[in-house]
């Protein structure tokens, strides 16, 4: 098996390849940085630069099995053009760009996040991202803040999986995001700034943080030919905080 995955020097990212990497995969790491002997092949690659993408992608083998977009930028501060050209726009491009490197049957696994669970409620402004013609442009026009950026992110990548399905399919290939919430890697105290006492309280109440081994495993799986059969699908991973929190909402605790 051979897989293709950015942002691999570190984190969720990092801990794919090294999940992959023990089951015999072969794996081709794309990243700023030089992972470390988890990968069999670094290809350096800036998300946020096209020109970058192109010439990382013509270094790339073909036959790749699988393609795991982990790459992508926390919410800080000044952030939020440069966090949607590499979370949106940069990731849409190199997936786009690796499609004809990809063998038939092959899976690819985008990392969305529970912070992009509101697309429904926020699609006219997906949409308009999905449609603008770069980052600069739509923060010039919108105003988003970082926190608000990355959610978007999130949402437009998630939407974009499933409005990618179909065509997908008819090339023999098959897309899903998988949706962590708080992952205890070195990002995590970006996001608890950024999202503040409702992050720490969520975490408190299911015990802990995730960790990235724990995610790397789902994706693991659905970069597998076990999981064929699933197809756009977001998966929330994040130690049950949305269910509690639906249970909230929907006043179940009489129920328990």
């Amino acid at each position: 098996m051979k897989v293709a995955i950015t942002g691999a020097a570190t984190g969720i990212g990092a801990a794919a390849a090294r999940v992959l990497k023990a089951r015999g995969a072969t794996v081709i790491g794309f990243d700023i940085a030089r992972p470390a002997d988890h990968v069999d092949q670094w290809i350096e690659v800036d998300l946020g630069d096209r020109a970058a993408i192109d010439a990382a992608v013509a270094q790339a083998e073909t036959g790749i099995n699988a393609l795991i977009n982990c790459a992508g930028l926390p919410p800080r501060d000044g952030q939020a053009a440069r966090l949607l050209q590499v979370n949106v726009f940069g990731l849409r491009f190199f997936t786009d760009a690796m499609l004809g490197r990809m063998a038939a049957g092959g899976a690819i696994v985008n990392i969305a996040s529970r912070a992009g669970g509101e697309w429904r409620q926020n699609l006219d402004q997906v949409r308009a991202l999905l449609n603008a013609a770069d980052a600069e442009t739509f923060v010039a026009a919108t105003n988003v803040d970082p926190t608000r950026a990355y959610r978007l992110s999130k949402e437009a990548v998630i939407v974009w999986t499933m409005a990618r399905c179909e065509a997908l399919l008819a090339r023999g290939l098959r897309m899903n995001t998988v949706s962590p919430a708080a992952v205890d890697t070195g990002i995590l105290p970006d996001f608890l700034s950024a999202f503040g006492d409702s992050a720490s309280k969520n975490i408190e109440r299911v015990g802990r943080a995730g960790q990235a081994g724990e995610i790397a495993e789902l994706i693991a799986f659905l970069a597998s030919p076990a999981s064929h059969w699933i197809k756009g699908q977001d998966i929330v991973i994040d130690g049950g905080m949305s269910t509690l929190l639906a249970c909230d909402a929907l006043g179940l605790g009489d129920l328990a």
